[in-house]
């Protein structure tokens, strides 16, 4: 049952990394992405793999050593649950950049290979995605694009005739 749970916990997320990579722009994508639940799924075979070993685990999260945590990991099932973790993390991770980059107008094309990356290792990918979010924001063609997508300014003086 480990090793199903295991495969699940990616299975869960995968369908979500799918709409954020290869859907970027359908609007469907950016309904269901918005909602931080997506992460539900994973989390419960996280749970679903750690609550028998609460006992196990809790000494290790509130008293981290390097030792029990790998004494702790010889475990199959309690290191399918930090698996299952990982991936809900990953997603968040993965989540928050979609977001980000449509809200920025960064294209996908740039934003689906640090996708990718986020599944794979997302403590590499979030900083280059921060450097790409910094230098897009500081070009001025970003500026222009985006007071082009914004609303027209309201006169600051009277137009009407009879006002002037």
């Amino acid at each position: 049952m480990t090793e199903t749970l295991f495969q699940l916990s990616f299975l869960a997320a995968a369908p979500f990394w799918a709409l954020m990579i290869v859907a970027p722009a359908w609007p469907r994508t950016r309904r269901i992405i918005g909602s931080p639940l997506i992460v539900l799924p994973s989390l419960a075979v996280c749970l679903t793999l750690l609550v028998p070993l609460l006992a196990d685990f809790w000494p290790v999260v509130t008293r981290p050593t390097l030792s029990g945590l790998v004494a702790l990991t010889r475990d199959p099932q309690a290191l399918a649950a930090l698996w299952a973790q990982i991936i809900s993390w990953d997603l968040l991770v993965g989540r928050w950049i979609y977001l980000d980059s449509r809200e920025r107008g960064i294209h996908p094309l740039v934003t689906a290979p640090i996708l990718i990356s986020a599944i794979l290792l997302s403590p590499l990918s979030l900083p280059v995605y921060l450097t790409l979010r910094g230098w897009t924001s500081r070009r001025p063609d970003r500026t222009i694009a985006k007071a082009r997508h914004a609303e027209p300014a309201k006169p600051q003086w009277p137009v009407e005739a009879g006002q002037v």
